[in-house]
């Protein structure tokens, strides 16, 4: 292994210092993994943590999984660990966490290096396999802590509170963001559970109209105690009226009863009269 800022003073950098500071430099690599070290530094610490994740991937392959594919983004603000596809931050590397970097002079695929999480304090050596770019990815990652050292002198030191700072309100609007997604979702279920007791409780679902009962023939029996019921048959028509009896007797448009030769009485007529309608009654 080989110490990344160990460089000599002659030696001139990869890129510029407006490509580090004002952006990033994007590189490509696979991911063998992070484990966690005793030590924030040294040669031997990254080599075994580089024999046992390169272990675990053999395990991993046997198994047939795939090394994963990340992006590397290189500035003076940290190293960003992405999934190359979807952009997604996956580690976020502060680079005065940064403590120690190297790439492996026996196998110039590896580079590595140790950071301080911001959550757990502890020290955590990332893993990487480039074909080809191990030895640049280390120098621009050294690059990135010589303009960032430099930029320290130049402010006293305030720029890196203000990073620091800035990480942590980064860090807690992700947090309220997570939260808010988290309640908005728990009001919807609310929502969703309060719509469906109000539909099952009210008194259209649970009273239903009672039909009257019928007979064989599908009709309404009728009763001559009570009055006959208004409602319709099944068929939708209407039962016809029944005639009411009446004991009045019948007028005619000028007021006189109807006449009835049979009906009357023996004296309503004269004798020759009489005595013919007793004929035609024989």
């Amino acid at each position: 292994m080989n110490r990344a800022f160990s460089r000599k003073k002659d030696k001139t950098w990869m890129h510029t210092p407006e490509a580090l500071s004002k952006h990033y430099i994007p590189y490509n690599a696979k991911f063998l993994g992070s484990t966690e070290v005793e030590q924030p530094k040294g040669t031997e610490v990254v080599r075994d943590a580089v024999r046992k994740l390169k272990f675990a991937r053999h395990i991993k392959k046997s198994e047939g999984q795939k090394t994963p594919k990340v992006e590397l983004q290189i500035s003076i603000y940290g190293v960003k660990i992405l999934e190359p596809k979807t952009k997604e931050v996956q580690h976020n590397c502060q680079l005065h966490r940064i403590s120690f970097c190297a790439d492996d002079k026996t196998d110039k695929r590896i580079f590595t290096f140790i950071c301080k999480d911001s959550e757990s304090n502890k020290h955590l050596c990332y893993v990487f396999d480039s074909e080809k770019c191990a030895e640049e990815i280390t120098l621009t990652i050294g690059q990135a802590f010589d303009l960032a050292y430099r930029k320290f002198l130049e402010s006293g030191g305030k720029d890196v509170e203000t990073r620091k700072q800035i990480a942590g309100l980064q860090k807690r609007i992700q947090e309220l963001e997570t939260e808010n997604t988290e309640l908005k979702n728990k009001v919807q279920d609310l929502e969703n559970q309060l719509r469906i007791t109000q539909i099952s409780t009210s008194p259209a679902a649970s009273v239903t109209p009672k039909s009257p009962s019928t007979d064989i023939f599908d009709m309404v029996p009728f009763s001559p105690i009570t009055p006959q019921s208004t409602t319709p048959t099944r068929n939708g028509t209407q039962p016809p009226p029944v005639p009411s009896r009446s004991t009045e007797i019948k007028r005619d448009l000028f007021g006189a009863e109807p006449f009835d030769p049979f009906n009357c009485g023996a004296g309503d007529f004269p004798p020759d009269i009489q005595s013919k309608l007793d004929e035609m009654q024989f």
